[in-house]
């Protein structure tokens, strides 16, 4: 069986994130769950590893609030050579034969923290007229991507074999192209550059498993950045009727954010013997639900 809620996986290099989720669906079928609903909670390339989140059942109806959260990544940049794709399986379209000095990469990094405009890989999942960029880019029809407007946490180097390579340690918010930042980092250097490795080592509170293993979240384990309403078997029958509930006393949550990080706008979790029932939001009554979620998880 597959069971609801968010599984937290290792996604391989090789895989593709539909890979994964293809994976489940196979489980799934075989277990006699046909209709059992499946996403991810945030793409991830071909080419890099580590942490997937895959969505099962009413789960899949959180993918909205994960999207927000703070990501955190292991990065690999190869200086000298910008590629079409950002990454190692790119052609090169730019290439230099002066390396970086140490003083520059020291200084290269802070103009790209907080708020700023990013302009997203030619091959990624963006949407140009309801189709994934890549598709086109990939039929070898002219893309030209809009920039975004994206988030940087943080960012430090923790290794540099130069002139060659540098790994970099980054925490960023959901829509934010690790390979669009190792070409604006060449670009700013003036030496090209473009993503040779990437490791997603964890989104919001959780870690990546590690290789072969997988983890199962539910009940208060689930979106642990939000306050919780503890709900009586009476108020759970009334929510589950589409009928209002008294506010109540909200317990604070059990995960805070990163100092600085923008705030998600987190929602009020009900939970009822253990179980993420529903999510809610205030009414002239006092709560109500705006995601019914059928069953709990």
């Amino acid at each position: 069986m597959v069971e609801s809620g968010i599984h937290l996986v290792h996604k391989a290099v090789g895989q593709s994130s539909f890979d994964v989720i293809r994976g489940f669906k196979r489980r799934a079928f075989e277990a006699g769950q046909k209709k059992l609903a499946l996403g991810h909670g945030g793409t991830l390339d071909p080419f890099a590893d580590g942490l997937l989140l895959v969505l099962a059942g009413q789960a899949t109806r959180l993918m909205e609030l994960l999207h927000p959260l703070p990501k955190t990544y292991v990065a690999e940049v190869a200086w000298g050579v910008e590629t079409d794709t950002c990454d190692l399986h790119g052609k090169p379209v730019a290439e230099s034969d002066v390396p970086p000095s140490q003083a520059a990469l020291d200084a290269v990094l802070a103009p790209f923290l907080g708020w700023t405009d990013q302009v997203p890989p030619a091959t990624s999942a963006k949407k140009i007229d309801g189709e994934a960029a890549y598709r086109k880019a990939h039929r070898g029809e002219d893309v030209v991507m809009k920039p975004c407007r994206v988030f940087l946490l943080s960012a430090r180097w923790i290794a540099h074999d130069l002139p060659g390579r540098s790994t970099l340690e980054l925490t960023c918010r959901g829509g934010f192209y690790v390979r669009s930042l190792a070409r604006d980092l060449g670009r700013a250097l003036g030496c090209g550059a473009h993503l040779t490795a990437l490791r997603r080592t964890a989104i919001g509170p959780w870690a990546d498993p590690g290789e072969g293993r997988e983890r199962l979240l539910t009940g208060a384990e689930l979106l642990p950045w939000c306050p919780s309403r503890l709900l009586s078997d009476e108020e759970a029958d009334h929510l589950g009727h589409g009928r209002s509930i008294p506010a109540g006393e909200a317990l604070p949550a059990t995960w805070a954010l990163p100092e600085g990080f923008p705030d998600p706008g987190a929602p009020l979790r009900a939970l009822h013997d253990g179980r993420l029932v529903a999510l809610l939001k205030p009414a002239e009554a006092g709560l109500r639900t705006f995601a019914n979620l059928r069953g709990g998880l």
